[in-house]
């Protein structure tokens, strides 16, 4: 049907390790709160390493929630990190402006490949 499962929030509430087991699950969301402190917070950088590499092993996708900054965005990707989401990339739209986002994009990447989903072309 080509609907993926995400687990939402992983490391916080009711996302537990549990969820990992029992679910069709092809990928985890990791939540913004451990990426707003991600530059200068040892422990959550160790964290995310840890959720990014038992995501990978069980051979899920993953998705950080919040990112901000560039240097946020550097280490992510060091971790292997597969996606991203924040404020970094666009602020949230109504679906409108979506739909005008999406198409400009669209046009944008029929005249210059390669240059849509970068945050320093967007």
């Amino acid at each position: 049907m080509g609907i993926d499962i995400s687990i939402d929030d992983i490391g916080i509430g009711y996302s537990s390790l549990n969820c990992l087991r029992r679910l069709p699950i092809q990928e985890l969301k990791i939540d913004q709160s451990f990426i707003c402190e991600l530059t200068f917070n040892l422990n959550d950088t160790v964290i995310i390493e840890a959720i990014i590499s038992l995501a990978h092993n069980l051979k899920l996708r993953v998705i950080a929630e919040g990112i901000e900054t560039f240097d946020q965005l550097k280490i992510l990707k060091s971790l292997h990190c597969n996606e991203g989401q924040g404020y970094l990339f666009g602020k949230p739209m109504e679906t409108e402006e979506t739909t005008r986002f999406l198409i400009s994009k669209g046009k944008q990447l029929e005249l210059n490949p390669g240059t849509v989903g970068h945050p320093s072309n967007s």
